[in-house]
């Protein structure tokens, strides 16, 4: 895993220099992300490994699936990709590439799991607060998770905020363990 997050980190900051120079951004990260799901595709997969394909082959197939969704730098970063022998690590390529965007563009994905749902007033009002606390405009997704009991857990990158029932039971379980 450690290996394939250091092999793709070259291949994503250069497709994102190429992106922003072109302030095609979204284009790129839409393009990979479809590149990333038709290899990540179990029958595509099984094609990519097999050593009796050749390269041309492997990628004209994943070329052909994704059809006119990728321009001609993003075709070419495919072919390139499959002869280094390096087109399986496009799911990682296309998260570092999302993770380098985000950070240009000064945006965070988080999230808010809850036991029960959340008012859209409370969420607009979270993810506010998040946005102030850390200095990045903040998308708010939420979910049910009702193993929880009450309360709720954010995740915003690194950052998790557990406000949680079972989480308070954990720590006072803890702290009356020591």
């Amino acid at each position: 895993m450690a290996q394939s997050i250091t092999i793709a980190r070259p291949y994503a900051e250069a497709a994102f220099a190429l992106a922003r120079d072109a302030d095609a951004l979204a284009a790129w990260t839409d393009g990979l992300g479809l590149a990333a799901q038709v290899v990540a595709d179990e029958r595509v997969d099984q094609v990519l490994r097999s050593p009796r394909v050749d390269v041309e082959r492997k990628a004209a197939l994943v070329l052909e699936v994704c059809g006119d969704a990728l321009d001609l730098q993003q075709r070419n970063l495919i072919r390139l990709l499959t002869q280094r022998d390096r087109i399986l690590l496009l799911p990682e390529i296309h998260r570092q590439f999302r993770a380098l965007r985000a950070d240009h563009e000064r945006t965070l994905e988080a999230r808010l799991i809850s036991a029960q749902p959340v008012d859209d007033a409370v969420r607009d009002r979270l993810a506010a607060a998040l946005s102030r606390h850390l200095d990045r405009t903040v998308t708010l997704a939420t979910e049910i998770d009702e193993t929880l009991i009450g309360g709720a857990i954010v995740r915003a990158g690194d950052l998790v905020i557990d406000g949680s029932v079972r989480g308070r039971l954990t720590r006072l379980t803890g702290a009356l363990s020591r």
